[in-house]
């Protein structure tokens, strides 16, 4: 919008008509050209497409860039450091600490430089559980992110709900401004800024829908463990006789994609509490990567990308026609679909269930040494929780080449837990054994070699596997005892050849296998070394053992 034509847009009769009494002075925004207070879809469209932010493609998605980042600017996110704070946060890589004073200098100018613009205004709740939902605002400079916003979060429903609307925390997005890292002590010109004391985040150089999102989750895991609630980075589904199952994992792992299982209800795909109420869903929408879907595998998330509603980032389309090209990875890997949770035909209204009955960990082993899946101990549960292992599949975070990255990310999401990785893992452990879950570990990255030499695992065998766990079936298998990590693997399932279960068989030489194997043991101590802050010493007895033979044969 430019700033020295007061042309109207599209809504702007409409912009104050969901206005809340706790209007944007308190959040210190004053002198502003026109607020948007709480527009529907279709008005945000419009004002998106007015501002040209964005395209309409085939079918009513509506086409973003978000120019450049393509994904979350991890390295350049803060949390302020309090007096209050200062003992209560796991602080280092994930939580780096920001000066009280540097952040009031910067969210000064940032308040200056939205003075004489408009701004959008979303007032919404994260939690679905009205017990511990928290009213949130997100407060943007772009149309796209306020329907982001409203896609991603859970919508009020009348008027007098949004007047009466006080957020407990509050975004503000501005991908416009940047930092000045000389004065400002930030990274670069990019920042992702936690205020906790204030109830406040900060976000400006990045314009990726990511971030707004992963902000509100952390703030979950900051405070909902204080009211006796587990935050995690999971997706949920529930069964037709109540089963609730939980799948733990980073981007690219599966979580989406095996969540949305239509003999099953999506509780949701990536953000949940476990509560002594059961789990409920943080958010009322689904963000899913989208490089390369196929119809066929996940016909339900490709059906989304073709609705009115959804936002697509960085998705290549032709401008003629506006046919997506799912398959072009040219502006990323990460290319994305932000949709309300009910475009999945068998999503739960509700967004809440019953305590799971399984509980599932999906790691992408690119070293290929992994079996398919693994039953834990409650103990074992615990330390591959605290260990998160798995490989960042490019595009996910700024500066991932092609090949995917073995790494650890602790609780299956350490980017966004604030405090240390036992906090969570204890009250994982005490729900698991209070409500006698099942815990899988489930292997979907390479067999046969790793990246490079072996293939993914087909998705095939994966669903026919977690089925046959979810089922019960599974569970009347007969087992074998891993020679490394000594969890137990199942020797036969239905629909699955025998040979693919014990990896070491597809593989060219069962040396080189056991060689690899031994290899990723050490990557594993060594890193819960680094992990186990606060962590009783029994729990690392539950991880891999180092072989000494590399001919061994289960």
């Amino acid at each position: 919008m430019n700033l020295y034509l007061d042309i109207p847009s599209p809504a702007a009769k409409e912009a104050g008509m969901g206005a809340s009494a706790f209007g944007l002075l308190n959040h210190g925004l004053t002198n502003l050209h026109r607020v948007y207070w709480n527009l529907p879809t279709p008005a945000l469209y419009e004002e998106a497409v007015f501002r040209g932010e964005g395209r309409l493609a085939h079918a009513g998605p509506f086409l973003v860039s978000t120019a450049k980042h393509t994904a979350r600017a991890a390295a350049d996110k803060f949390v302020v450091m309090e007096q209050t704070n200062r003992d209560g946060i796991w602080w280092g890589q994930y939580n780096r600490p920001f000066n009280p004073d540097n952040f009031s200098a910067l969210h000064a100018r940032l308040q200056g430089y939205l003075q004489g613009r408009d701004l959008f205004v979303q007032d919404c709740y994260a939690g679905s559980d009205p017990e511990y939902r928290m009213p949130v605002r997100i407060i943007t400079e772009k149309a796209w992110h306020s329907l982001f916003a409203r896609t991603m979060f859970i919508n009020l429903k009348t008027l007098d709900e949004m007047r009466r609307h006080i957020p407990d925390f509050t975004v503000i997005c501005a991908p416009s401004f940047q930092a000045n890292p000389n004065v400002d002590n930030t990274r670069t010109d990019t920042f992702i800024i936690l205020n906790f004391a204030e109830r406040l985040a900060i976000i400006g150089g990045s314009a990726y829908g990511g971030e707004i999102k992963k902000t509100i989750f952390t703030v979950m895991n900051y405070l909902l463990p204080t009211e006796g609630v587990l935050p995690m980075h999971c997706s949920a589904n529930v069964g037709p006789d109540g089963d609730v199952a939980l799948f733990f994992g980073l981007s690219g792992t599966g979580k989406t994609t095996l969540s949305a299982d239509p003999g099953r209800q999506l509780i949701g795909d990536d953000e949940h509490g476990w509560s002594d109420n059961g789990i409920f869903n943080f958010e009322g929408g689904c963000y899913a990567k989208v490089i390369r879907l196929s119809e066929d595998a996940e016909p339900q998330i490709y059906a989304c990308t073709r609705r009115f509603g959804t936002i697509l980032e960085n998705v290549v389309y032709d401008p003629m026609t506006r046919y997506l090209d799912l398959n072009d990875d040219i502006i990323t890997e990460n290319t994305r679909a932000a949709y309300p949770l009910e475009y999945i035909d068998n999503a739960l209204p509700a967004k809440m269930a019953g305590h799971p009955r399984n509980v599932i960990f999906l790691t992408c082993d690119a070293s290929g040494v992994m079996p398919p899946i693994s039953k834990l101990s409650p103990d074992q549960a615990i330390y591959h929780f605290i260990s998160g292992y798995t490989s960042k599949i490019a595009g996910t975070e700024i500066g991932l080449g092609t090949e995917p990255e073995i790494t650890f990310s602790t609780c299956f999401g350490g980017p966004f837990m604030v405090h240390t990785p036992y906090t969570y893992a204890e009250m994982l452990k005490a729900r698991i054994i209070r409500y006698g879950a099942n815990c899988w570990l489930v292997n979907t990255g390479w067999t046969g070699g790793p990246f490079g030499v072996g293939k993914r695992i087909s998705i095939r065998y994966t669903r026919a596997l977690l089925n046959a766990a979810l089922s019960g079936t599974l569970l009347e298998m007969e087992y074998q005892k891993d020679p490394v990590f000594g969890f137990e693997v199942p020797k036969a399932c239905p629909e699955v050849p025998s040979e693919i279960l014990d990896p070491a068989n597809t593989w060219g030489s069962r040396e080189e296998y056991y060689r690899k194997y031994d290899a990723l043991a050490a990557r594993f101590i060594d890193n819960f070394k680094l992990m186990s802050s606060g962590c009783p010493k029994h729990i690392q007895e539950f991880g891999p053992k180092r072989l000494t033979s590399f001919t061994a044969v289960r």
